[in-house]
């Protein structure tokens, strides 16, 4: 039975194919446009997951929306009709779209699957938003029982749900709702301290540790009513989100001493230590909410899904503090990956599959479940454009790699199947040496061009995670913020200067550790991705160091790359000394001179 899942209109819209219960194929609509969080209805991801399965004009079984657009929209009008005659001016800019578009799924599908040459098929399914988010997280799970945790800022009504998945079976228990969310409070943090809403939440989680939680109390006091079974209410007086086009009002700003930061300007000491006070905040609500998801379903494990899942700090936290003895969270945790759940719920909850988990292995294929380009198509691509290479065979490719990191050079990857959600895990990488003192400030200022302070992840041997990390498990979806041993930090001073503080050497690997002396780990197995773990290997044996920088292959404001021609002009415009086109490595200093007649910045909108 072949099942497409679809999640459109709001952010980072996606398709996913599922068939007989097996992940075939899923992408984010964005990597395709070239347009950051496009959420534009999928066509192009739809396009590539029926090719990619190979489907024929009456082979597609069900397609499987992410929500029930009508009982969202239902909430939208109650929200504005309830602020009324505030908002105005947000509601004739909503209501237009929705009497268009939005309300009418079922036509847009088929008009999309026309368009693809496929027949619609008899059965459409909507489940709801946090369902789909659940199914998400729990389906492709090694486990055959857990509890499920899921936090966003909105699907239908629902913010945050706790659930309970047993063999193929998924009841969801409990649920807070709008408009008190998590996913809500984190973003009008976001806005404040001057990032954009729904792509600069891990800006604020990356300037938190140069902070003090010294509005810890304030928050409490003034913004949220926590309980101790996580559920909450938040003070609307100080939120913008009900009634106007800003996440918070003037009264926020009075609380915190001044208006909101404007982008791009100087960060001050107020917003990182406001960074670090929501930060904390949010990881002591994820930890009530995981303590009474474990005690009212008793697992041993817990699965998460929805954009606060994303939060690898708070996810750290609640491995080594909260009461579950493992944890799996679902790589594709945001809107995207509600395309997935969508399909996967259909297949076992309305189809009645049984599912089998060992325990051990997801289901999720290391989420490499984009489109490929074999070396012959590269080397086609490369002729037709006259850009010199060098094929690498067997070994070579990977020793010649390794030396070319050792000289710390700054390599792009394009390797297999692009991966789904929003981390790069080695098919589409930017990668480094981790011992390198200047090389966070060289791919930050003059490969990303993005803010200075931010940290690069670590992609480290499977087998030496521990070595590097207070870490005793695999991390393959770069989820969990982890500390570096401590044997291998240094004792510093901790200036106040956010300059000076993120040039500091803080350990042998000064590269990946961040300022509070942690780091986001992906652990690289021969199992999921032999060839990123061949060439990290290689670097091990040349150096003795088995972890290189992992950072996603894109300049900031562009979605992450996926063809090999996205690749070579990413590759162009930026400071990157060599590309890595599957078996093919491409030179910087011999390539044509590259030129474009606009500004290519313009093109894409500062994240």
């Amino acid at each position: 039975m072949n099942i497409l899942g679809i999640s459109a209109f709001y952010h980072d819209s996606a398709a996913a194919l599922v068939r007989d219960g097996e992940i075939v194929a899923a992408a984010q609509e964005e990597r395709f446009t070239r347009k950051k969080q496009d959420f534009d209805f999928p066509i192009n991801a739809i396009r590539y997951c029926m090719a990619e399965a190979g489907i024929a004009a009456d082979e597609l079984d069900a397609v499987a929306f992410y929500d029930k657009p009508v009982t969202k929209f239902a909430r939208i009008l109650e929200t504005y009709f309830g602020v009324a005659p505030r908002g105005l001016r947000s509601f004739m800019m909503a209501v237009p779209l929705w009497m268009k578009q939005k309300l009418w799924i079922p036509l847009e599908i088929e008009k999309a699957l026309e368009r693809c040459d496929i027949k619609m098929p008899g059965d459409v399914y909507f489940p709801e938003h946090h369902e789909s988010h659940a199914a998400s997280a729990f389906y492709p799970s090694p486990y055959q029982s857990a509890a499920v945790l899921t936090l966003d800022g909105v699907g239908e009504w629902a913010t945050s749900t706790i659930g309970h998945g047993r063999g193929n079976q998924l009841e969801i228990l409990k649920d807070i709702r709008f408009p008190h969310s998590l996913g809500l409070l984190y973003s009008a943090f976001t806005y404040f301290t001057g990032f954009r809403v729904n792509s600069g939440e891990y800006k604020l989680m990356g300037l938190a540790p140069y902070g003090q939680p010294k509005y810890v109390d304030l928050i409490y006091d003034n913004l949220l009513d926590v309980r101790d079974d996580g559920s909450f209410r938040l003070n609307q007086s100080y939120f913008g989100y009900l009634d106007g086009l800003r996440m918070t009002n003037d009264k926020f700003a009075d609380l915190f001493g001044g208006p909101a930061r404007s982008a791009e300007s100087d960060i001050t000491e107020r917003e990182m230590d406001i960074a670090r006070s929501i930060q904390v905040v949010t990881e002591e609500i994820v930890l009530k909410m995981a303590r009474y998801a474990h005690e009212i379903t008793g697992e041993k494990y817990l699965c998460l899904a929805g954009g606060v899942a994303l939060n690898c700090v708070a996810n750290g936290r609640l491995l080594k503090e909260g009461p579950f003895e493992d944890i799996w969270i679902q790589p594709a945790a945001g809107d995207a990956g509600g395309s997935l759940g969508a399909a996967l719920m259909v297949w076992h909850m309305a189809q009645k599959n049984e599912r089998q988990a060992d325990g051990k292995r997801d289901q999720m294929k290391g989420s490499y479940l984009g489109p490929e380009f074999s070396d012959e198509e590269v080397g086609a691509y490369l002729e037709q454009n006259n850009y010199p290479a060098r094929k690498l065979e067997g070994e070579d490719w990977a020793q010649e790699l390794a030396r070319l990191i050792d000289e710390e050079n700054v390599l792009g990857l394009v390797l297999g199947r692009m991966e789904f959600g929003p981390r790069s895990l080695g098919n589409r990488s930017i990668i480094g040496d981790a011992r390198s003192e200047k090389m966070q400030s060289i791919m930050n200022l003059k490969i990303k061009y993005r803010e200075s302070f931010r940290p690069f992840a670590p992609s480290c041997l499977e087998e030496k995670v521990g070595d590097y990390f207070d870490l005793d498990r695999p991390s393959p979806y770069m989820l969990l913020v982890a500390p570096v041993r401590e044997d291998r930090c240094l004792d510093l001073d901790q200036a106040q200067d956010i300059r000076t503080r993120i040039n500091q050497a803080r350990s042998d690997v000064p590269a990946i550790t961040h300022v509070d002396y942690s780091a986001r780990v992906q652990s690289v197995s021969p199992d999921t991705n032999p060839r990123f773990y061949d060439l990290i290997k290689a670097f091990d044996d040349r150096t003795s160091y088995g972890i290189i920088i992992n950072t996603s292959f894109n300049v900031r404001g562009e979605p992450i790359v996926c063809t090999p021609e996205d690749a070579y002009r990413c590759f162009m415009r930026t400071e990157m000394d060599y590309l890595v086109l599957g078996s093919y490595v491409l030179d910087k200093k011999v390539q044509p001179e590259w030129a474009e007649k606009a500004d290519w910045r313009e093109d894409y909108v500062l994240d």
